[in-house]
Order: C-alpha cells, then structure tokens, then sequence
C-alpha cells in the first residue's frame, strides 16, 4: 500500500479498540482530512468536541511521536490528494450494496442533527435582519454550491427583489458582476470544501466596498470566514464522490422561511401577482400535472370552467 493511504491504514487497523473520544477523531480525519492537516491539536478538538490532550494522545495512540508528526502524515495525505474513487473506499469500502441507501440518509440525518445543536441562533436571526434591510442582495456559489445559490436566490427574489445571482463562469466576470457593491448591500458567500478561491476573492472585494457579508460553510476555521462576522455553519460530508450539501439546503429553506414570516404581506402580494400574471399569460398551460379524481391531469386553460358550467 502507498504511503499516501499510510495514515487512513492505521486508523482502520485500530479504530475498533479506541476510545468514544478517538473514534471521533477518526471519523474527522476519514472525511474531513484535506481541513484536518491545517488544524493544532487544540483547533481539533474544538472541532471534534474533544479535549486537545485527547488528540495528542490520538496521535500517539496511531505511533507517532507526537502531534507534529502526526500533522505532517496528514499533510502527505493531503498533498497526495485522494481521488474521489478512493474517498468513496475510505467511507463505503465495508458496506454492502443493499446498505448504500440506509447508510448514505442516515449520514445526511447525522449532518442536519449536528448542524441543529450548534448552530447559533443569534447569527441566524442577525442574518434574517442583514438581508431584510439590504440595498442589494448578491449570492455567490461555486461548482457543486451553485444549485444552492441558485435555489436560495430564487426564493429571495419572492421576498426582497433586489437579488443577484453571481455567474461564476470566469474570474473576471465575478468582479464585473458585483463592481456596485456598495455599504448598503450584502452578499452571501457558500463555500463547502473544497473551498474556492473566486468565492473568497469576491467576499474580499465586497469586504472592501464595505459591504455586509454572510457566509454559509461547514467551519468557523473555513477561509471564507475570514471577511465575516456573520457565519452561518452546516456541516457537509465530503467522504464519498458526491458532496452532501443536505444540511446547508435545509439551513437555505430555514433563511427563507424566515424572512417570509418577517415580510408576509409583500410575500402574499407578490405570490398574488404572480398567480394573476400566470393565469393572464398561461404560463403554466400544458406544463403544470395536476391530480384530478386521483388521476393525473394536464392543466389545459377553460377546462376547470367548462367543467363546473356543466
């Protein structure tokens, strides 16, 4: 075996005899190793819940002479990078077929649970209130958190209409897009790992316009907090080939019910709208499902009132 799989081999041939404490430990490291290598000890206790002479004696515990021997294992992990083939061995090599499903929600209901007891009320209510008095509101999500920004500016666009989605097609499009940045506005950064570097380089520019910045990432020790003071933290699991962004999604959803309740009136006014303006111009003819009589039915307009004439 390689020694870039030194490191996940050790953990493997001993997690069976560790403590609570270390087998938490372990887990950290399976999935969140290229984060891991740029902790101290006492950072990853933090952010296993673990005492930090209870990483050391981890370290100790794999045979290493201490932590810094243990960060530099780490570190070759890193630099040798695991593929996604072999990230999906390290977290699913032991499970069978039938257990994939089972064992991939209950992971997702694992992250929502920790994300419910430790994320901080106070910063989601001072994110609800940063958005509601906004000039602007600018969404940023690269590669796999683009559907998350997307989804998140949708809804914000029946509340607020005052938002952008930025295309994060090119570098320099990014900066194109957000140039009127201003102190009035805001913008909401998402960044799981692997954290991107134009989604950081856009909250530095809007950082330095003085512009109101929320994050929505994994850590307080991500990067991308570096330009916030109002961090909203959902885990994710990085482990296998497909990023679990289940828990961030559900943390989106909470945002803009929120901020719903806040502005009922002008979300009932807007839907309102919205419905006369789909009616009038059948927007959703012969493109909306609906069940009729436990039967599946397209819309077709004049049907429902040619029905209820009879």
């Amino acid at each position: 075996m390689g020694s870039k799989n030194e490191l996940l081999k050790k953990i493997d041939e001993g997690y069976p005899k560790f403590s609570k404490g270390q087998k938490k430990l372990a887990d950290f490291i399976r999935e969140d190793y290229d984060k891991a290598a740029f902790l101290t000890a006492a950072r990853m206790g933090e952010e296993v819940g673990v005492s930090e002479s209870t990483v050391v004696r981890f370290a100790t515990a794999l045979g290493y002479d201490g932590y810094p021997g243990f960060q530099k294992a780490l570190g070759e992990l890193v630099r040798t990078k695991l593929n996604s083939i072999q990230r999906m061995e390290v977290t699913y090599g032991r499970i069978s077929q039938g257990e994939i499903l089972t064992s991939v929600l209950q992971s997702d209901i694992e992250k929502i649970k920790m994300t419910m007891a430790s994320i901080d009320h106070e910063v989601f209510e001072l994110a609800v209130d940063t958005i509601l008095n906004a000039g602007r509101i600018y969404v940023i999500g690269i590669r796999s958190c683009a559907p998350l920004a997307n989804f998140l500016c949708f809804y914000l666009n029946l509340v607020c209409g005052n938002v952008t989605v930025v295309n994060t097609n090119g570098s320099s499009e990014i900066f194109e897009q957000i140039i009127r940045i201003s102190e009035e506005d805001v913008i909401i950064g998402i960044s799981f790992p692997r954290y991107s570097m134009r989604t950081l380089k856009a909250l530095e520019f809007a950082s330095n316009r003085k512009a109101k910045v929320i994050t929505l990432t994994d850590s307080v020790h991500s990067p991308i907090t570096l330009y916030s003071s109002c961090n909203l933290i959902a885990r994710s699991d990085m482990a296998s080939i497909v990023d679990s962004l289940v828990a961030p999604l559900s943390v989106v959803n909470a945002l803009v019910v929120a901020l719903c309740m806040k502005k009922q009136k002008e979300v009932i006014s807007t839907l309102e709208t919205l419905e006369q303006i789909w009616d009038e111009y059948q927007v959703y003819s012969k493109d909306e499902l609906n069940m009729v009589n436990d039967k599946v039915e397209l819309s077709v307009p004049g049907e429902q009132e040619d029905e209820e004439d009879e």
